[in-house]
Parts: C-alpha cells; sequence; structure tokens
C-alpha cells in the first residue's frame, strides 16, 4: 500500500500554488506511516544515567548551579530583525495580526517574501560576545546561556544536520561557539536554550494562505516542499499540541539536539516545555547531556531545565513567574527584562524589579536566568547599559547575601507574598518586605527597600519565653562600617540604620547570632486614613487577599490585584472612619469582560456596582459606582466581593475611591 502511493505521488506534478494542500498532507502520511514501523533510535553516551524516570532520581542537582543564583541569556536570532518583538516568525504568517501587518508593508507577502527572507538580514555586525560576557559578569551572572534554536527552526550552531544555521546564513558565524569561548574566558559555566521540540506544530501556520483579500488561497512560502527542510513538512490532521506526536520529527529532535550535545558539551540545556515530547526521547536526551557532562565537562555535572515538575531530577523552570515559597529542589525561573526579542514598543523593567526578583528567588532556593534583550546588530541599548552597570554596583556591595548562599526555614515576611506559577510576577515589594538567606552560621534579612523610619524591624526575630532561642549577637550592614544599634522585643528585631541612605532598592543586614528560628508572624493589615476633605483611597498594594489565586502584580504601569477568575475569592481593607454618612465610590479597574458585576461592603452595608469593559487587562478606567452609606465609626471594614460567584467576570483593580457626599 505505502509503496503504491508513494509511487502515484512521484507522477504527480501539482501547482504549488494549487489551493489544495492533499499531495503534500498524503506524502506526510505516507512518510509518517513507514517511519512509524520502525522503533526510535535514542542512542545516549555512556555513564551512569539512563533514560529513565528511574535512572534519573540518581541526579543531585550540583553545588555550581545551587552557589551562581543568576544567569543572563541572550535570547537572541533572527527574529530580532523586525524589532516586533517574540514569535514573530509565526504571527508574520497569521492575516490580520499586527506581525502580519507590519510583515507585508516592510518585507512583502508572506507568500514569496516568508521567514526564510528575513534571516538572511540577520547580520550581527556589530557583535562582540567578549565585551558582552565582561559586562554580564561584572554585573553579577554566575552562568551565561546563549540561544541554540527558537521555534523558527533556525539553529545559532554550526550543523552538519540543518542547514538553516548561523554559519551557512545570516551573520556566518558560530553564534554558540564563540558565546562559549567568552564564556568560558571568563570563568562562566555555559549554557544553550532549544526551542526546537516545539517547532513542528508552531510552525504549520507557515504552511497556510490568507483567507481574505486578492491572495486568498495562495500558500504561505512555508508550504512550498522545496523550503521544508525549514518550515517543516505539514503536520498530520490533530496534531496540534505543543509536542508533536510525530516519531518523525521526534527522532529529527533527539538527532539534532544530541549533535548540539556531543559536540559543545554545555553545562546547562533549556528545553521550552516539559520534557520534550513527555516520553523516553526526552528522558534519553537528558540522560545524555548529564553523561556527557561528567565526561567532557571535568565530572561537572550538567543542568537540564524544562517546565516540569522533577522531583530532583533536573532542574524545573518557571517562564516569567517565581515558586511560591521554599522549595526543597533548586529551581530556576527565566525571564526578561523586556519582550524575549527586541521589541523597539516595549519599555525595560527598571532595576528595581530585577533586583527584587534575584533577592525573592534566592531565599526560595530558586535561580534566576535574565533574557538581556539584543538588538539586530548585537548591542544594547545604552539604557541596558546603565542598567547593568548599576546592578555590578548592587552586587558589589550585596552578592554576599546571594551567592553560595541557601534558604532560611523560612523565606521572607511581609505583605506581597508572591503566589506560585509560570506568568506570575511584576510584584510590588516594599521595604516592608523582608527575605532571608543563609550561608553557614550567617542569616541575611534583605529589605526590598529602604526604610523610610530609619529603623529596619524584622518580626520573625522577636524575643521569645524561650531564651535561648533568637540570640542576637551582632548585625551589621553591608556596605557599611559603622556600628548598627539594635534592640530585641517580643515584637521583633529592630534595627537603627545610618541616617545615610545607602541604596533605594534594598537593605541587607548581615546577622549573627544562635539559635536563629523564626517567630510565626500574624499578617497585619495597613489602616486607610482620610485626606484632609475625608475621603479614602484603598489602594491595591494594602488590600488583605482572601484566595488562592488573587495576587499583586503590575499592568500598564498600574499595581493591581489580578488573576482574580475565582468568584469565591475576595478584598479587604481597614478603615479609620471619622464620621458616618454617605460616601460616593467610584473604582479605577481593567478588564476585558463587560458588565462585571461585584459589591462594596462597609459595617454591614451594601453597594452593588458593575464596571463595563475597557478594552484589555492593561487599559484601566476609573468609573462611579454609586453612593454607600457608613453607619460605623473607627476601624471599618471595607470589602469587594463577587455579586454572584457562578456568573463572575474577572477584573484587574488598582484602587477603590470613596468621598464624602457634601451635607445640603
Amino acid at each position: 500500500m505505502l509503496a503504491t502511493t508513494l509511487h502515484c505521488l512521484s507522477k504527480m506534478k501539482p501547482d504549488y500554488k494549487m489551493k489544495t494542500s492533499l499531495v503534500r498532507t498524503l506524502a506526510a502520511t505516507a512518510i509518517l506511516s513507514a517511519f512509524s514501523a520502525a522503533a526510535l533510535e535514542l542512542p545516549i553516551t555512556p555513564g551512569k544515567y539512563a533514560g529513565t524516570m528511574e535512572s534519573l532520581t540518581n541526579y543531585s542537582c550540583p553545588e555550581w548551579f545551587r552557589d551562581a543564583k543568576f544567569g543572563i541569556w541572550a535570547h537572541w536570532g533572527p527574529q530580532a530583525v523586525p524589532m516586533e518583538g517574540d514569535w514573530y516568525a509565526r504571527k508574520m504568517y497569521q492575516q490580520g495580526s499586527a506581525d502580519y501587518n507590519d510583515h507585508l508593508a516592510r518585507f512583502g507577502h508572506p507568500s514569496t517574501n516568508g521567514w526564510k527572507d528575513i534571516i538572511p538580514l540577520w547580520k550581527a555586525e556589530k557583535w562582540e560576545p567578549e565585551k558582552l560576557i565582561e559586562l554580564y559578569k561584572k554585573a553579577g551572572a554566575k552562568y551565561f546561556v546563549s540561544m541554540g534554536t527558537h521555534h523558527d527552526d533556525f539553529f545559532l550552531w554550526n550543523s552538519p544536520l540543518h542547514k538553516w544555521n548561523a554559519v551557512n546564513y545570516g551573520p556566518h558565524r558560530d553564534v554558540v561557539a564563540e558565546w562559549q569561548k567568552a564564556a568560558k574566558k571568563n570563568g562562566l559555566p555555559f549554557g544553550v536554550s532549544e526551542h526546537l521540540g516545539a517547532s513542528f506544530t508552531w510552525f504549520q501556520d507557515a504552511h497556510k494562505s490568507d483567507k481574505t483579500g486578492p491572495l486568498a488561497g495562495v500558500p504561505y512560502d512555508g508550504a512550498d516542499p522545496q523550503y521544508q527542510d525549514l518550515y517543516h513538512f505539514p503536520a498530520e490532521p490533530g496534531d496540534t499540541s505543543w509536542y508533536s506526536k510525530n516519531p518523525r520529527w521526534q527522532q529529527q529532535w533527539y538527532n539534532e539536539i544530541k549533535q548540539l550535545v556531543d559536540d559543545y558539551h554545555p553545562d546547562l540545556l533549556y528545553s521550552d516545555g516539559g520534557v520534550a515530547f513527555g516520553n523516553e526521547v526526552g528522558l534519553s536526551q537528558i540522560a545524555n547531556l548529564y553523561n556527557d557532562s561528567l565526561k567532557y565537562n571535568h565530572g561537572r555535572l550538567a543542568i537540564y531545565n524544562c517546565k516540569q515538575p522533577s522531583d530532583g531530577r533536573w532542574v524545573q523552570d518557571y517562564e516569567r513567574g517565581v515558586n511560591g515559597g521554599i522549595n526543597p529542589h533548586p529551581w530556576q525561573t527565566d525571564t526578561s527584562i523586556g519582550d524575549w526579542f527586541y521589541n523597539r514598543h516595549w519599555k525595560y523593567q527598571p532595576l528595581s524589579w530585577t533586583v527584587h526578583m534575584l533577592v525573592d528567588i534566592t531565599s526560595k532556593n530558586g535561580n534566576l536566568l535574565l533574557n538581556v534583550v539584543l538588538r539586530p546588530d548585537g548591542t544594547l541599548d545604552p539604557e541596558v547599559e546603565t542598567m547593568l552597570h548599576q546592578l555590578a554596583d548592587w552586587t558589589a556591595i550585596n552578592g554576599e547575601a546571594i551567592y553560595g548562599t541557601r534558604p532560611w526555614l523560612l523565606y521572607g515576611e511581609g505583605a506581597v507574598q508572591a503566589k506560585g506559577g509560570a506568568f506570575k510576577e511584576n510584584f510590588q515589594y516594599s521595604a516592608k518586605d523582608i527575605r532571608f538567606t543563609t550561608k553557614g552560621k550567617t542569616l541575611y534579612a534583605i529589605a526590598l527597600g529602604w526604610p523610610d523610619n530609619g529603623k529596619f524591624v524584622i518580626k520573625s526575630l522577636a524575643k521569645t519565653e524561650d531564651a535561648s532561642a533568637n540570640q542576637i549577637k551582632r548585625v551589621e550592614l553591608l556596605g557599611y562600617k559603622g556600628k548598627l544599634k539594635f534592640t530585641q522585643t517580643a515584637d521583633g528585631l529592630t534595627v537603627e540604620l545610618p541616617d545615610q541612605k545607602l541604596s533605594d532598592l534594598t537593605c541587607s543586614l548581615r546577622i549573627t547570632g544562635k539559635n536563629l528560628k523564626p517567630v510565626p508572624v500574624a499578617p497585619t493589615a495597613a489602616l486607610i486614613t482620610p485626606d484632609s476633605q475625608g475621603g479614602l483611597l484603598f489602594k491595591a498594594d494594602d488590600a488583605t487577599l482572601h484566595g488562592q489565586q488573587l495576587k499583586l502584580e503590575e499592568q500598564g504601569g498600574k499595581s493591581n490585584i489580578g488573576f482574580w477568575d475565582n468568584g469565591s475569592e475576595w478584598i479587604s481593607w481597614t478603615a479609620q472612619i471619622a464620621s458616618p454618612g454617605a460616601y460616593t465610590v467610584s473604582a479605577t479597574v481593567a478588564t476585558v469582560h463587560n458588565d462585571a458585576q461585584f459589591v462594596v461592603a462597609a459595617g454591614g452595608e451594601t453597594l452593588a456596582a458593575k464596571v463595563p469593559v475597557t478594552g484589555g487587562w492593561d487599559q484601566f478606567q476609573t468609573s462611579e459606582l454609586g453612593q454607600l452609606q457608613i453607619k460605623q465609626t473607627g476601624k471599618v471594614e471595607i470589602n469587594i466581593r463577587a455579586r454572584d460567584t457562578a456568573s463572575w467576570k474577572a477584573i484587574n483593580l488598582n484602587s477603590l475611591k470613596l468621598v464624602p457626599v457634601a451635607q445640603p
């Protein structure tokens, strides 16, 4: 049957411009059927690890990675050329998208001028890897990771298996090899990221065509058989998951990534997803990496990152997110100071964001892998260079509390408690948020800001009835040579800081003593007091969150309470009410839902309210909700709940405002 099908196909000469893809689909199906009959070949470098979950339980995360804490990543390649950000190579084939429109205007129609035509425009003409690595090391990076290949199926290394690579096209340089040489020269462990596993289904849009317009039905260039080594052959119907179920593609991925590992011997391999293909294919690749590192990297065991819980078999990675608490197994956050690829429309995160992420992640037994966005030519924007130099100044003083540390019994204290998971970042920290790390018998306490009143208060180190617990001998401020006065009471350890502020970013203490154990601290709500006109402003930062999913985040430059997907969750504040009466209520909200309804309550009185759609989660509008009667005085709880949990529609809440109604 297979032979007959292939013979018939060989006799057909379909017009490339034909609207149907029947021939290509039949060919792919025939090839897949033939390949499925054969067993996958998954050779592994000989060693102690095999491609099974049981064998990988013998893995133990190496100390070099646990000590490093901070790495820098160059998520860089030809998708930087349009300067439109991440996933351009796919979205340029999605009619109506911003990237499709941009590509049409600047480069031509994707039926003739597609991704293959962008690749040669990536010249990297000003790229100087040694200078960049020197700067990254000075900024505090303890390991470096290069992009190996993104979902665009373009390899940044000299691959004998795939012609679409940076030696043959674009810069005509072995980008991975040059990054690796510069990293080794600076004594940094070197890693490579691979996003190839998802490429096979990710790139299928390149096989489609416009649905409307003068070129409707004309296939994009990804459908041209002569370019299938770049765009892949057509996927089978239903093969649309992140990882393909096609064994031919699984074998191709294994061969190409194994060649990368075997020839370059990286200290770290990152896969953009869970264990590749969720089976023996991915597990065998992990085993090959581990055995290869032990053989070729002087016994230094490599790290494998993927976005799947590991029980210690590899290092789990959270994309743009954090672990909610201390994980007994080392883990990693990968995130970026901007978009993943250079985006001329995006603003960079401030230095405080990077520093606070690093401190929070370190306190929870994690590492931060930070993408420092490169321009297409291989240079940094001036503000990025400035940020790196400022980061170098910070790590020079505070690095002692980061590098080589381990978690304490408690990761921290304060109002902001990050919910764990991917795509959960942008928390609004303050000096009241404290994170802890340890090194030997030394405890470090790092406030995520400088206390305004000059007093650093650590409630977790309060004096207890047990006289042997929390015996503080000395407290020192990193970056300051003078002595500090401190007192310890049942309310906590209070440290008097010098008059001169050392940093707006953090305040780091070195604490030595005996039997240091955290005292349980009950969360305290901020007290909202009226302004001179009696108005009350309830900000997201001051709210108490009641629920597992709610979290404080930033959208559109505004702090807000987001991830409000569960109608049974609610928020509250405590207000000081001077006089009873009617108050006009308004709320600043962003939502993609129309007619989101909730209830504002105070002392038993309620106001049913609703807000209109604003058009986006980062597009905030202020709406007047009506009037609320408040009959109590003194401390009164103000809360917002869903009007009806079953029909709840999520909102991002920036603030609530109550203004007294003027008496006639």
